[in-house]
């Protein structure tokens, strides 16, 4: 795509979101400079710029979604790393936490609006996935709790794999493991390893619903 029309197909999406146009390409300047390779709109705050890696495009708050508001705020706190390898774009009111200690890989796809990762050891989310409003992705507990006979703790991390369907107000605890091509139904809650492709997974807690389902 030349410079041109890059230029044109930002100022249609700034309009789309009611971003002031000049605001956004200033922004997107200024990112270009830092080395990211962001467009964001307005009400983006984001800390810890550097500890971010764009390895494709990543857009923030840029795609229309007919319920939010353009002043709804979208706030990144990175203190680990987090790896976009393919464009991505984070809708607004999203708010994400990466602790010192965890890494999030993001492979390619997108996650709506009013969703929350609070990660605080890993996450890896595969390529294609459709991420719902209004989910929480959270891999820590802050609480001890402990039971007699308790067994050995697995990993924390959260493992998404490709071409997945996270509906709305889904919830993913630690440890989740959800395979390629699976769809997550809305108000589910994940606290489970599944090792099934194109399952349908749902409920509280989360089981296999149907098996060989396919999504589009």
């Amino acid at each position: 795509m030349s410079r041109a029309r890059k230029i044109i197909k930002l100022w249609k999406d700034c309009r789309l979101v009611r971003t002031p146009f000049l605001l956004a390409l200033a922004r997107y300047l200024f990112y270009r400079v830092q080395k990211k390779n962001i467009i964001s709109s307005s009400h983006v705050t984001i800390y810890g710029l550097r500890n971010i890696c764009t390895k494709g495009l990543l857009k923030i708050g840029m795609n229309y979604i007919g319920f939010m508001n353009c002043h709804d705020r979208t706030f990144l706190n990175i203190d680990g790393r987090i790896e976009f390898r393919e464009n991505f774009s984070i809708g607004k009111g999203c708010r994400l936490d990466i602790g010192k200690d965890a890494t999030a890989i993001f492979e390619g796809g997108y996650v709506n609006p009013n969703t929350m990762f609070v990660i605080m050891h890993g996450i890896t989310i595969g390529q294609g996935c459709a991420i719902s409003w209004g989910c929480q992705f959270i891999d820590e507990d802050f609480h001890n709790l402990q039971y007699p006979g308790e067994l050995t703790k697995g990993s924390n991390k959260i493992e998404i794999g490709s071409h997945v369907w996270v509906g709305s107000n889904v919830t993913i605890l630690k440890g989740s493991v959800i395979p390629d091509g699976c769809v997550v139904a809305s108000g589910s809650v994940v606290c489970s390893r599944f090792d099934v492709k194109n399952a349908l997974i749902g409920g509280n807690p989360a089981r296999i619903i149907r098996e060989n389902v396919v999504w589009e």
